[in-house]
């Protein structure tokens, strides 16, 4: 996809999303991958795992193994035996229990910030927030955040202003190595931790793992630095983008925020359409399982094909007024986190912040607005979108 202009398109995808629906549904990337861009198309790639493999070990040698090894990268019947374990962290009893504690952290991270009159929100609110809670989910210092913080902007972030031209796979190389190197440091991280773990067991997701049997058998140390991995650069990214999109929405529609402002029981509603609107993660990929035609266009086994959420979201075959930020749109299926057996293990925990944290920030303060001083800048990801800052006034109520 060639964009008009990189920095606008990563902060105001939606043209050029509109484009690739009307012209190019199905589109070869230089015969490298394909991109899908139909609300019909993505949830086809994101359901059917027959179709769509999730397991790149299976298409790729050994030698460019996936940096990351999670569930995100595996196919039944491994991946249901790993995420039944997971999911128990993210159960409706788990997250009642983790809500004061949420709600805490929230109010701390507010009342260091109420007398200055001004914050940003990713600096000050959305990133620490998710960052906490995710450590101490994890057993892991609290006090090591810079360095997760720097781990995740690191994996997601890339030099996608150069990817035009005859350097696009010299870049994409950079990336891709730069990428395993944070993973190598990550795994050193947490082996360490699972160590210590192993010795001195405690209240956290680790020391669970650590204990859980699969058929008899405990988990490899892969399969746990993958868990650790996924949960603390998913655990935080997704929430912080939240959070600053709803931010950016609230802006360009004050309406919005006045009637949530009057009717506080229409925050999950509005969530939901900050999560469709302006997804945090805007892309999916998968590997065809065999040859197949879509929309006539052959796909050949092994190839990658990208899913793109962001644009599915805005699709006007499936949404009422796509363009439209309607914050009590019903029904609004979107596919911001993914769907089918892959569906974002911790949305649960991402709405449940975006919810306590949106809903104090509206309760606390009035008058709230962006401060347009400088040009956004947008985060340098083809698969996460957001600003890196969101600079904002407010009045205390």
């Amino acid at each position: 996809m060639n964009p008009h202009s990189v920095r606008d398109q990563l902060l105001y995808p939606h043209e050029c999303f509109r484009a690739l629906r009307h012209e190019q549904p199905v589109y070869n990337e230089q015969a490298k991958f394909w991109e899908v861009s139909t609300y019909e198309d993505v949830h086809l790639l994101v359901t059917d795992h027959e179709l769509f493999s999730s397991d790149e070990s299976k298409f790729t040698p050994a030698s460019e193994a996936p940096a990351l090894k999670s569930i995100l990268n595996m196919d039944p019947p491994r991946h249901r035996q790993l995420r039944s374990l997971l999911s128990q962290a993210f159960t409706p009893r788990a997250l009642a229990q983790l809500t004061p504690r949420i709600t805490e952290i929230t109010q701390e991270l507010l009342d260091a910030v109420e007398k200055k009159g001004a914050m940003d929100i990713i600096d000050d609110l959305s990133y620490p927030l998710p960052i906490i809670v995710i450590a101490e989910l994890l057993g892991v210092p609290i006090e090591d955040r810079p360095q997760f913080k720097h781990w995740s902007d690191e994996i997601v972030s890339g030099e996608y202003d150069e990817l035009t031209g005859e350097n696009r796979e010299l870049v994409l190389e950079r990336v891709r190595q730069r990428v395993r190197k944070t993973m190598d440091e990550i795994n050193e991280y947490f082996r360490s931790i699972i160590a210590q773990r192993r010795q001195q067991p405690g209240e956290d997701i680790i020391s669970a793992l650590l204990a859980a049997r699969v058929d008899g058998q405990e988990l490899t140390e892969d399969e746990l630095l993958g868990f650790c991995a996924l949960l603390l650069i998913a655990g935080n990214i997704t929430t912080t983008n939240l959070i600053g999109n709803a931010l950016l929405c609230f802006d360009e529609h004050p309406e919005a925020m006045v009637q949530l402002q009057q009717r506080p029981q229409l925050l999950p509603s509005a969530i939901e359409e900050v999560l469709r609107y302006r997804s945090p993660v805007t892309i999916l990929a998968r590997f065809a399982a065999s040859d197949f035609i879509l929309k006539e266009q052959l796909i050949r086994r092994g190839q990658v094909v990208l899913g793109w959420s962001g644009s599915a979201n805005h699709d006007p075959d499936h949404f009422v007024h796509p363009e439209c930020f309607d914050i009590t749109r019903s029904p609004n299926q979107h596919l911001s986190f993914g769907h089918g057996i892959h569906f974002c293990l911790g949305a649960p925990l991402a709405r449940l912040e975006a919810k306590i944290a949106l809903g104090m920030l509206l309760e606390r303060f009035t008058r709230i607005r962006i401060t347009h001083e400088r040009d956004l800048e947008p985060v340098n990801s083809t698969f996460i979108y957001g600003a890196k800052h969101v600079p904002i006034t407010f009045a205390v109520r």
